[in-house]
């Protein structure tokens, strides 16, 4: 007995120190609680709630005919530079609205629930040529041209060629300064360039010296006027609306003080724009996921067979909730990427982390989505197949799978090797 009650005592001593330590440490740490990534400032809330408005009432109307025709009807460009989600982050002194790259993101994510073509054409323009003449051109540039791309001048973002694409690097367009050194003359050809067909101002990366390889490639800032020539439109498996498009620059003059940045950095400039991009397109595959997922899983609920709804079937429902999981899963990982950009830390890793895993979230929900809804999933009634065919391209642009899958490896290897 006594040895029972000693036993006890020394539980209760035991429990008492446990207890007494653990006041300490908490005395000890901040207890101010850290928001979630669900935590949004009042503007951005705001923001996303009127692109969501925007997104239904204006483009969902018109997504299935732009589809069909691919092109994207002026009406929905001029829609997005009226209500202002052209110039997110662009400083109002220079017609812009000065919100956060999670703004951006949330306005990529939002369009993509509705037509992941309409939020592309906003995402390049945001996230890679504002971005681009915000981080590195002359103010001079940045008062000439930021107003005009906030305001009616949709921005393209010309780097790859026919021999560049993942290897983006071994691009062949050179530029070759004038004999009185006032201008640059432009000769080659770019491919898969996006916004490329309704665009007024071009980023073109072109080689200046190419005995220096990579080290020669500038940035120049184009206008349309100045002899951008579209060679060719691409007819694609999906965001059919966005144009993509092959150009031709045919001895194209363009004035020294347009040339962005410093000579031979276009490399760098590219490397880390390209990283801001890949969590735009994550944005735009997470809500292209959901736009698919919202509906195909209403529908199940009103289809009837065997007497009861297709959705309460318990194997139905279970793969609901897988795939639910894994949009929330893709969503977080797209959140923290953009929040650590924000608060200047790095995220390479998580930006590609981000892009890879969202676009293998977005083809598996919006296969998923065409298949809960049987037949007419497979039909474009509903629209289901069209986020199946949009989903593709996130394997493929701005980085593909392998090259986001290498990237996460070698911060692998460099932290355990």
């Amino acid at each position: 007995m006594l040895s029972r009650v000693g036993q006890t005592t020394k539980r209760l001593l035991l429990n008492s120190t446990i207890h007494a330590r653990t006041s300490t440490i908490k005395r000890s740490f901040n207890t101010e609680t850290v928001p979630s990534l669900y935590t949004f400032t009042e503007e951005e809330e705001m923001l996303r709630d009127a692109v969501r408005k925007f997104a239904t009432e204006v483009v969902q109307p018109k997504v299935s005919e732009m589809d069909e025709a691919e092109q994207m009807d002026p009406a929905i460009i001029k829609g997005l530079f009226d209500q202002g989600l052209m110039a997110i982050e662009t400083d109002p002194d220079l017609g812009g609205a000065g919100a956060s790259f999670t703004s951006a993101i949330l306005v990529i994510e939002e369009l993509a629930k509705i037509d992941p073509s309409v939020s592309v054409l906003c995402d390049v323009h945001n996230t890679l040529v504002n971005t681009v003449l915000r981080k590195y051109a002359s103010n001079e540039l940045k008062e000439k041209y930021m107003p005009q791309l906030s305001t009616s001048k949709l921005g393209s973002f010309a780097l790859s060629e026919p021999s560049s694409g993942s290897d983006a690097f071994a691009l062949k367009t050179t530029a070759k300064l004038s004999a009185d050194g006032s201008h640059y003359v432009l000769n080659g050809s770019k491919m898969w360039i996006t916004n490329s067909y309704e665009a007024g101002i071009f980023l073109v990366f072109a080689n200046v010296d190419p005995s220096k390889g990579y080290k020669g490639i500038t940035c120049f800032l184009v206008e349309k006027e100045m002899g951008v020539k579209i060679a060719k439109k691409e007819k694609k498996l999906g965001i059919r609306a966005s144009s993509t498009c092959t150009l031709d620059f045919d001895d194209v003059k363009v004035p020294k003080e347009n040339v962005l940045g410093e000579i031979g950095k276009g490399y760098k400039y590219a490397i880390e724009i390209l990283n801001e991009g890949r969590v735009g397109i994550a944005a735009q595959m997470v809500g292209l996921a959901q736009g698919a997922f919202n509906l195909s899983v209403p529908y199940t609920f009103q289809r009837q067979q065997f007497g009861s709804a297709v959705g309460l079937n318990q194997s139905m429902q279970h793969q609901f909730a897988a795939v639910a999981t894994e949009i929330e899963a893709a969503k977080l990982l797209t959140y923290n990427a953009a929040r650590l950009k924000e608060e200047g830390r790095d995220f390479v890793q998580q930006a590609a982390m981000a892009k890879w895993y969202s676009s293998v979230v977005a083809q598996k929900a919006s296969g998923s989505a065409i298949e809960w809804a049987g037949g007419v999933g497979f039909t474009r009634e509903l629209g289901i197949e069209k986020f199946w065919r949009d989903s593709k391209i996130g394997a493929i642009y701005e980085g593909t799978s392998n090259i986001q899958l290498s990237t996460i490896a070698k911060f692998i290897t460099k932290e355990h090797s």
